[in-house]
């Protein structure tokens, strides 16, 4: 068996999945190839997701790929972009249907490996503040963590996660469309070309 085999077979969360408010198995959605250029690192998949079997295969799908500048073809192709989140389950939902936290055995049994075999990576898109404490070390805030992107660019770029949820963050930091986005788009183009 591969890694990927494995942690598409994983069941370390079964039994806390089962505890959770939607009472749901594991189902590890792995989607990367060691030739990938282009990382997106994030959170967890969704309800969405976990039925799909396809990650960002939602509306924060669909506001990920406008700021990348992507096609859906071009964002799905697996020898350019790799999609690892810091947990491959859907975590499930608490009793007040609110998104519960990437468990931490899933980067801890997994995510040092999954990197080890990603070399060809050009650019990191990091989203979140699970994904900005891993592949970042950053203890700040998400905000914090995105307007240094100045730092970093243009081999990573930390991102708010793309959620609808956070519509408010961006009319209150209307510089991240404005200077950030163009340059993300451009690191993603030159990394492609």
């Amino acid at each position: 068996m591969t890694l990927l085999d494995d942690i598409s077979a994983c069941r370390l969360c079964a039994f806390r999945f089962a505890a959770t408010h939607t009472g749901h198995e594991p189902r590890p959605i792995v989607w990367l190839n060691s030739s990938a250029r282009i990382l997106i690192a994030g959170q967890a998949p969704g309800m969405r997701v976990y039925e799909s079997g396809v990650p960002f295969d939602d509306r924060s799908g669909e506001r990920l790929r406008n700021w990348l500048g992507l096609t859906p073809e071009q964002f799905y192709n697996k020898n350019e972009v790799a999609i690892v989140p810091m947990a491959f389950c859907f975590p499930g939902y608490d009793a007040q249907t609110n998104d519960l936290p990437p468990p931490t055995i899933c980067s801890e049994t997994w995510h040092d490996k999954v990197m080890e075999m990603l070399p060809a990576l050009k650019l990191r898109i990091v989203l979140g503040k699970s994904a900005q404490s891993y592949h970042l070390g950053s203890r700040r805030s998400v905000t914090e963590a995105v307007r240094t992107w100045r730092d970093m660019a243009p081999e990573v770029f930390p991102l708010p996660h793309p959620s609808w949820r956070n519509t408010g963050w961006l009319k209150k930091n209307p510089w991240f469309e404005a200077e950030l986005l163009p340059e993300l788009r451009a690191a993603v183009k030159e990394v492609l070309a």
